[in-house]
This record gives structure tokens, sequence and C-alpha cells, in this order.
């Protein structure tokens, strides 16, 4: 059940009434659907929900599992959020972080969940582990209303996540926000992993 919350007025608030309304940090975009689509004048930040070129006559040769992540978000009232944004970037298969304009495997990728059931998704490669921590990938989530964008991090449920010091930082009670479900479907192996900015089951977020 969705919670009703009260209007804001102007006369509720300390801005003069002429100059009443969001400030820039409370409005994230607008996003120009230029920074969404693949290859936008050859930027690697623009090239979609995958991490892998999939044009690229390489992409074959990157080494690693092939994986897709895959959640909703919900605010809240456990309300499904349509308009999310997400990126996701990532170490590759041997846990080096990948750079430059010629990189077949980007370690990047950015998507949403405006989409029919309002479900992000994301196809890559799991990432290896990283100085000695449990492999993770990192994500970033921004939607309409929303002052500041949100970090995080992904663990996956199939490995041995004891040692990872983050996450070994979090109460134990929470940790669980940032375990990922290994599922084996036909599509190939994903990871389920849904964000809850509120309430029961609220997803960790980080300080960069």
């Amino acid at each position: 059940m969705t919670t009703e919350r009260p209007v804001l007025l102007p006369e509720t608030s300390n801005i003069p009434a002429d100059a009443f309304g969001p400030s820039p940090s409370q409005t994230v975009g607008p996003y120009f659907h230029q920074g969404l689509i693949h290859g936008f004048q050859g930027h690697q930040s623009a090239v979609g929900h995958v991490t892998v070129d999939p044009f690229s006559a390489e992409a074959g040769g990157v080494p690693g599992e092939r994986i897709r992540l895959t959640g909703q978000v919900f605010d809240g009232d456990g309300v499904v959020i349509p308009d999310a944004l997400i990126e996701v970037w990532q170490a590759d298969a041997f846990g080096q972080y990948v750079h430059g304009p010629d990189a077949v495997f980007t370690g990047f990728a950015r998507t949403h969940t405006r989409t029919p059931e309002a479900r992000y998704e994301v196809h890559t490669i799991k990432p290896g582990a990283v100085s000695g921590g449990a492999p993770k990938l990192w994500l970033w989530v921004g939607m309409r209303g929303l002052l500041t964008h949100l970090y995080t991090a992904v663990y996956f449920s199939d490995e041995d996540n004891r040692t990872d010091p983050l996450l070994a930082a979090v109460p134990e009670a929470r940790r669980s926000t940032l375990i990922a479900r290994r599922q084996e479907l036909p599509a190939g192996v994903t990871y389920a992993f849904d964000l809850r900015m509120q309430g029961e089951g609220e997803t960790v977020f980080f300080t960069p």
C-alpha cells in the first residue's frame, strides 16, 4: 500500500515564494538520450547495458564467465521505481581494471529501469577478486527526486565473501542486501539484485 505524502507548498518553505522550486541537486538529470546510445561520438562511457562491446570482433575472446545482473529498484513503500538510472563498473576476470579507448572490455555499463517490468539488466562477465577482496562490482544509482546519487557494491552468492574487508565492515544483519543471488536460467547465468531505497531490507549504500 502506498503512503500518501502531503503536498509541499511554497508557504511551508523558507525559500521566497517567487524562487520556490527544486534546487539543481534535487533534480537528477536530465538524462540526455545521447548518454544511453552505444558508442555515441565514440565515448566509452556510453556503452549501453553491456560491458563487452557486442559489436566488437574481439569480444568473443574476452575471458570470463558471461553473466547477467538484473533486478528492480523499490522505494520506501515497496513500490517499484520505473525511472532509475544505473551504472556499474568492475574489474575484469583477472581482477584488473581496464582503461583506454581501445579496450574491448570496458568494465563499465549504463542501464535503466524504464522497461515493461521496471527491471534493469546488465550483461557482463563475472569479475575477479581485487587486492584479496571478494569478487564484486560497483553500482551507482540515480533517479528523479533523489537528492544525490548513491553507491553500493554487489557481491555474488556463490563466492566466499567472509574475508572481504568492506563487507566485514557492514553489520552482519545487513550484509545480505549486498549479495546477488545466482540463478541458472535458460538464458544463462543470472544474478538477481534488487535495490531497496528505504525501509525493511534497505540496501547498504556507501560514501565514495
